[in-house]
């Protein structure tokens, strides 16, 4: 549901209309050097006001509730809060008889009895993934000097990425974008077979972003088309370095010390500014539809800071159980 992880476990909390939003963290070690401004880098980087974002403008200030003393985490939960404050919800109020296609009014109507809070996609929305941000600055310092870094390597199916966002918004129409990750200094050895491979859990947190609608690792889709021959990755050094790296790092589900590497898919932003025909419910008339509020042309460039949190928490909950599994294994002798 709202968790995710088991030694390293997050809870993301709020709607975006809400009173807050934000993370729990359960699981976090004592002892990580910890404040407010540590927040600020990644924070900026989620935050609106370049062209093809939302002109809603928060001031996303973290606000350290729980789980810090002096500075340091104290291993107890540590709870990071954001207050919305610019909020607009009068724009959702048609949106109740004419849900938006392709966003979550039809079906969280359907799950929730109409008991939701709907403004602003409520605990749908990407609002939601500034907990998400805030849990992966705690655990890219729980990973180091493991490096995790995303980027926007396409938008509208163009490389240009500037000129596709120009074109979008000069369209009045929305765009998705190509976001890839990759990991520096990932030790070989984590992750296991099948359900918790390192392909499994890292896909499930990107799926839990809002707008993401694909995922590949190393050579991805294109290995379907490639020879064995040509997609093996030979071995050329006794640390695991291999010549070529199709396999994206991850071999059996377990990291084998090269990069990693994987792409993801950010499909269009579902408010657009486009009329669309569709139904309204109350009357059961089809209409016209023009949605109003404040929306991303291009949800894909506020993207990568969030993929980059999301596999640092995996990769933190990873190493924590190595960690664990080890001082069982091997236990400290005198």
């Amino acid at each position: 549901m709202n968790s995710f992880g088991r030694l390293f476990r997050m809870h993301i909390f709020g709607e975006s209309h809400g009173s807050s939003v934000g993370v729990v963290l359960d699981g976090c070690p004592a002892g990580i050097p910890l404040g407010p401004d540590d927040f600020l880098p990644d924070l900026s980087r989620r935050k609106a006001g370049s062209l093809g974002t939302t002109p809603r403008q928060e001031e996303d200030r973290p606000e350290l509730v729980s789980g810090i003393f002096n500075g340091f985490t104290t291993g107890a939960p540590l709870t990071v809060l954001f207050r919305n404050i610019n909020t607009r919800s009068q724009d959702y109020t048609q949106l109740r008889e004419t849900p938006r296609p392709g966003h979550a009014d039809y079906t969280a109507s359907v799950k929730f009895g109409g008991f939701e809070d709907y403004r602003g996609g409520g605990h749908f929305s990407g609002r939601l993934t500034l907990g998400l941000v805030a849990a992966g600055v705690v655990a890219k310092k729980i990973i180091h000097p493991v490096a995790v870094s995303a980027s926007l390597i396409e938008a509208g199916g163009k490389t240009d990425i500037q000129k596709a966002v120009e074109e979008a918004v000069a369209r009045k129409d929305s765009i998705g974008g190509i976001v890839e990750c990759r990991v520096q200094n990932l030790p070989a050895g984590l992750g296991e077979p099948f359900f918790d491979s390192v392909e499994s859990l890292i896909s499930h947190a990107v799926f839990a972003v809002p707008a993401m609608k694909g995922i590949e690792f190393g050579s991805g889709f294109r290995a379907a088309r490639m020879w064995g021959s040509e997609h093996n990755d030979a071995f050329v050094g006794r640390d695991g370095t291999t010549r070529t790296n199709n396999a994206g790092g991850i071999n059996g589900g377990i990291t084998n010390g090269n990069e990693l590497v994987f792409r993801v898919a950010v499909k269009p932003t579902s408010s657009t500014s486009q009329v669309q025909h569709t139904l309204n419910f109350r009357t059961g008339e089809m209409t016209d539809l023009k949605i109003e509020g404040r929306h991303d042309t291009c949800i894909a460039l506020r993207v990568p800071v969030v993929i980059e949190a999301v596999t640092a928490a995996v990769l933190a909950d990873l190493m924590l159980i190595e960690q664990k599994i080890h001082r069982i294994i091997h236990p400290k002798t005198k």
